[in-house]
């Protein structure tokens, strides 16, 4: 077994992460907009549509790809610039946080559950992530039914 000084900031974030989720137990045991027990499967539905497209966004979108690389070293190498991880220390646990799509979904998760449940406007912007998430996942069923016709009416041509 591998023993680094990275296991302790993954125990940091880790820490931090936890007193986050009991700061916000606290928070929405005293005032909520909404309350567990009044949640229906749709709202579940929801959080989860938005949590997932939030994942999608941090981990994989180009257009946040400029927050992820604020984590890296940029090393200069012949005909450019390469990105490398750290090797050690907290920009190495947010660097690993931001490229897990199951490490980052746990964060983003806590955090649409307790905006949606602490404030009455966050039903705005997590249906709008949820409504994204569908459009998205539309998008990609299409390409893929789309690649999927392609490829037979290849097949059919050459007589496969």
């Amino acid at each position: 077994m591998r023993v680094t000084d990275q296991y302790f900031w993954n125990f940091v974030f880790s820490l931090f992460f936890m007193a986050l989720v009991v700061m916000g137990i606290v928070a929405l045991d005293s005032d909520t907009a909404r309350s567990f027990t009044s949640l229906t499967l749709v709202d579940y539905m929801l959080m989860s549509l938005a949590s997932w497209r939030l994942i999608r966004l941090f981990i994989y979108d180009t257009v946040t790809k400029f927050v992820r690389e604020q984590f890296y070293d940029a090393t200069k190498v012949k005909g450019g610039i390469m990105l490398e991880k750290p090797t050690r220390g907290p920009r190495r646990t947010l660097a690993d946080l931001f490229s897990c799509p199951w490490c980052f979904g746990v964060w983003a998760t806590a955090l649409v559950v307790f905006c949606y449940m602490s404030f009455s406007w966050a039903v705005f912007p997590v249906a709008f992530l949820a409504l994204s998430a569908v459009a998205s996942f539309l998008q990609i069923l299409s390409n893929l039914i789309g690649h999927k016709a392609e490829q037979l009416k290849n097949q059919n041509e050459l007589g496969l």
